[in-house]
């Protein structure tokens, strides 16, 4: 990874104006927020929140996941416990019932959450996997205010309109890194078929969700040009996660990021994609530690509770994060 630190000190303040003005950055300026000096953090932190502050104020949007499918998959990407290369011991299960996927919509509606996300290991969704899922959403979209985000993996033409009209609000397909750094990361699908996962989605009505890792070996020109693409996809949710190595896959021996590279990404992806969720997401815990809290200046959106196969912190620690800001929970997404 490329960690030259530039000696510039940059306009924080006009770049911030810039994406205000729905300019798009130059890769020049892109690149110059993740290898600022860390003396320049403060300052890139307060640009980010001047941007994320115009469009979301001061509330915080709630996600919580529920792991409707655990393990089991086809798939051999680098980062994930769950795929067929993965030594690490995982619990695996069918999709659960269409009871406890909706019994977990009502536990995230007394966790004030927003937005419930229905994830699900495997290349993409079987016949039946989808009509579990369009059964309970449509009794969750009955019973609850709640927006609904579906993750199953590889979608045709078909599925997407099912979940659509069965009430899936948004579809998430994580893009993960850039194009050129993909290979490095799985061989058993292409960057290519998730780009053409999402555009499936959002012609069936779905709002996209698209996000990446960060860690897994990218330089910082690979950091930017898939920050890049999420603009250019229009992804109107963007997860960012940080890597957190499991033993027993293949990237279990990266840990290269510190809690400062840590915020200049988010701040990154805030000046870049200014007017799109922006979510702190797994690994978040392990990799910002004590400056989680400064993560909000620039994300206006995080996971709470555990993630797939690991913990996160506990939700009242969100809360607490989230009132000594002097923020608010965004108590409806919809």
């Amino acid at each position: 990874m490329t960690t030259t630190a530039v000696t510039t000190v940059h306009d924080w303040e006009a770049l911030a104006k810039k994406a205000i003005a729905g300019d798009i950055l130059t890769k020049e300026e892109a690149l110059s927020v993740i290898r600022a000096e860390d003396r320049e953090l403060l300052a890139i932190m307060a640009a980010a929140y001047q941007v994320r502050h115009h469009y979301y104020g001061n509330k915080v949007k709630l996600n919580l996941i529920i792991n409707a499918k655990s393990g089991l998959c086809p798939e051999d990407c680098g980062y994930c416990s769950q795929s067929r290369i993965s030594e690490a011991p995982v619990t695996k299960y069918p999709l659960l019932e269409k009871e406890v996927l909706v019994d977990g919509a009502r536990k995230a509606m007394d966790m004030q959450v927003g937005t419930y996300c229905i994830v699900a290991s495997g290349r993409g969704p079987t016949p039946r996997e989808v009509d579990q899922v369009v059964a309970a959403v449509e009794e969750i979209k009955s019973t609850m205010p709640m927006k609904i985000c579906a993750c199953l993996g590889i979608l045709t033409d078909e599925q997407a309109e099912r979940l659509k009209a069965a009430g899936v609000d948004r579809y998430n397909h994580n893009l993960n890194t850039s194009e050129d750094h993909y290979s490095h990361i799985t061989s058993t699908h292409t960057y290519n078929d998730r780009i053409d996962t999402v555009e499936i989605a959002k012609q069936a009505g779905m709002s996209p969700c698209s996000g990446v890792i960060i860690g897994m070996g990218e330089t910082d020109e690979q950091l930017v040009q898939v920050a890049f693409a999420l603009r250019e996809l229009d992804a109107d949710s963007i997860p960012v996660n940080f890597l957190n190595p499991i033993p027993g896959t293949p990237l279990a021996n990266l840990s290269n990021l510190s809690p400062r590279r840590c915020l200049k990404v988010l701040a990154l992806f805030r000046f870049v994609c200014p007017s799109k969720e922006i979510r702190a997401s797994g690994g978040r815990e392990v990799n910002l530690r004590s400056m989680q809290v400064m993560a909000l200046y620039a994300a206006n959106s995080v996971f709470v509770g555990d993630y797939l196969t690991t913990e996160g912190q506990e939700a009242l620690a969100d809360y607490g994060m989230i009132e000594d800001l002097g923020f608010e929970i965004e108590r409806c997404a919809l």
